[in-house]
């Protein structure tokens, strides 16, 4: 049985021929697009879904998130801190983490995403309390399948505590023969290679102030080893760019280079503060970067060099980042705001409407070396949504479908949301999970690990920073 999306308003494929389609339907076929194109016939038993009033695009891709820390935004006493503050004191909160946390934090985020049209997301974990054993990316996996969601797990990692000189306390970080192990172990365990696959693994330590150089360069040599990707932080703020000149002697891209993380099988998130040399050798060697714009804004971190690095020739995507520093995981809005960002850096040379949404869409395919998915097209995986154009937000602006999706409307248009095949957001819902249900377990939980590690200490984390 196939299923047929009959007479959309507009299909916009975002292949590499820009084609849009007036009034005309989409036929998927088990995971993957049969057919697009005006009258295509339903065949005896196929679902049909009526698109009218809608505009279908390619699933939008996230390629930086931190799923558990949806379980701790908005939290009072780290509003206005930048990041290295912010960072000691949220893993404080962190280290009361629990596999049910890790559980409850990837529906949370994964299923907002979902709901705002994304149909593949990345996750960076490298939170690992003590005690709370050694299957949190495992818990995440699980949970992207029970949604339905296409997933990356990086697996992150930490190994600089405080008593080594690092930021966070040594109950979250681990030693790096257990990090490789594991490391090791999910990739034998969950990655697929082929196309469509649903689940993908890379490696990832978390920063270069947070692990040895020894880590970083076994890492690199054990991912090429197995063929898996390599994602880390890098440059995101002047407070990383001065640990990195008193600790290695070197900027933070010069310090990677050294590591051998540099490449198209290699991609970073932020990537703000970087001199010429450096988005130029980014491009030269095709290496990937993660755009977080609402992240560093809310973290005043500065603005990625966007248009820079792409004619530099670098591949650039675009994420939410974790929960804490953006606190929402809203794909749409941070398309906007990617948007809106580029226009105050670069004027009226800024992104067009049209490029963003081809960073939310191949160019996130790109960053996650996927060729399957971000454009539509016969033979490409079944991964796109149909956004409401009749809502009261594109009233009056549905000139150019593109530019309305990017600079009109509100939010939570996503009406229909279709991974793989599969029909996961129907009417704005998830169709998979108790929505209802999860935010309350999520609150619950929320709550109880403010509340320990209050207790521990002695902060009251409902209080805001004095200024």
């Amino acid at each position: 049985m196939a299923l047929l999306i009959k007479n959309a308003d507009w299909i916009i494929t975002m292949d590499s021929e820009g084609r849009r389609y007036r009034r005309a339907d989409v036929l998927i076929e088990g995971s993957a697009i049969k057919a697009i194109g005006c009258n295509l016939p339903a065949g005896e038993g196929d679902e049909i879904i009526n698109a009218q009033g809608k505009v279908v695009l390619p699933g939008l891709i996230n390629t930086h998130h931190h799923l558990y820390q949806t379980l701790t935004r908005n939290i009072p006493a780290t509003q206005d801190l930048p990041l290295f503050p912010w960072l000691v004191t949220l893993y404080e909160i962190w280290r009361e983490l629990t596999p049910e946390a890790v559980r409850l934090g990837a529906l949370v985020g994964l299923g907002e995403l979902l709901k705002t049209g994304c149909t593949c997301s990345g996750d960076h974990h490298y939170v690992f309390p003590r005690g709370q054993g050694n299957e949190l990316i495992d818990i995440e996996i699980q949970a992207a399948r029970e949604l339905g969601i296409r997933f990356h797990a990086t697996r992150g990692s930490m190994s600089l505590g405080k008593s080594r000189g690092g930021l966070p306390p040594d109950e979250v970080v681990q030693a790096e023969d257990e990090i490789l192990a594991d490391s090791e172990r999910l990739i034998r365990q969950y990655h697929e290679t082929g196309p469509f696959a649903m689940c993908r693994v890379a490696l990832a330590p978390c920063s270069p102030f947070s692990v040895s150089p020894e880590l970083m360069r076994d890492s690199a040599a054990l991912a090429r080893r197995y063929g898996v990707m390599l994602h880390t932080h890098l440059a995101e703020t002047r407070d990383e760019e001065r640990f990195c000149k008193e600790k290695f002697g070197r900027r933070p891209v010069e310090y990677m280079a050294e590591q051998g993380w540099l490449g198209p099988d290699v991609w970073f998130a932020h990537a703000i503060h970087l001199n010429d040399a450096e988005v130029a050798l980014l491009g030269e060697t095709k290496s990937g970067v993660a755009h977080c714009p609402v992240s560093n804004m809310k973290l005043a971190s500065g603005v990625c060099r966007v248009k820079d690095l792409l004619s530099a020739g670098a591949r650039v995507g675009l994420a939410v980042d974790g929960s804490a520093s953006n606190d929402s995981s809203n794909m749409w809005n941070e398309m906007r705001i990617a948007y809106l960002l580029q226009k105050l850096a670069y004027g009226n040379d800024g992104l067009t409407a049209e490029e963003v949404l081809r960073l939310a869409t191949t160019g996130g395919a790109r960053v996650l070396g996927r060729e399957d998915i971000g454009y539509l097209a016969p033979g490409m995986a079944a991964d796109l949504i149909l956004v409401n154009f009749e809502e009261l937000g594109f009233a009056g602006g549905q000139h150019d479908p593109v530019a309305a999706i990017i600079t009109c409307g509100d939010s939570q248009v996503v009406d229909t949301t279709i991974v793989n095949g599969e029909v996961v957001v129907r009417e704005g819902r998830l169709l998979k999970v108790d929505e209802t249900e999860i935010v309350r377990q999520a609150n619950r939980i929320s709550r109880e690990m403010l509340s320990r590690a209050g207790r521990r200490t002695g902060t009251n984390y409902y209080a805001y920073p004095k200024r």
